[in-house]
């Protein structure tokens, strides 16, 4: 159950991540919100799935969750552009999280 917890956790770094790019800088009130009630969610998450899941393990998935989530909805979002060898790097993001969870 921890390891669902912490999934959501780093689904909710997306979320934040993405509407603080919406805020404009923090200008746009309502992004705003979104953006600290995002942040205040992922880091509740983070903390509950914490409590019985090692910081050493949790806080790089839930940071690679968040990574690799971000630039996935970068792309569909903002039609961000990605190199060959970025993708090369997300790709082995995305195998490392893979990797810690079933090595540990």
């Amino acid at each position: 159950m921890n390891w669902i917890t912490l999934i959501i956790a780093g689904l909710f770094e997306v979320v934040w991540a993405i509407s603080m790019k919406f805020s404009h800088g923090f200008t746009k009130l309502d992004w705003t919100v979104v953006t600290i009630v995002g942040m205040i969610i992922s880091f509740l998450l983070l903390a509950h799935a914490t409590k019985s899941l090692p910081i050493g393990i949790a806080y790089p998935v839930w940071t690679g969750i968040g990574a690799v989530g971000t630039v996935i909805a970068g792309i569909i979002l903002f039609g961000d552009k990605l190199s060959m060898m970025t993708w090369a790097f997300v790709i082995l993001l995305l195998i490392s999280i893979v990797g810690i969870k079933l090595t540990s």
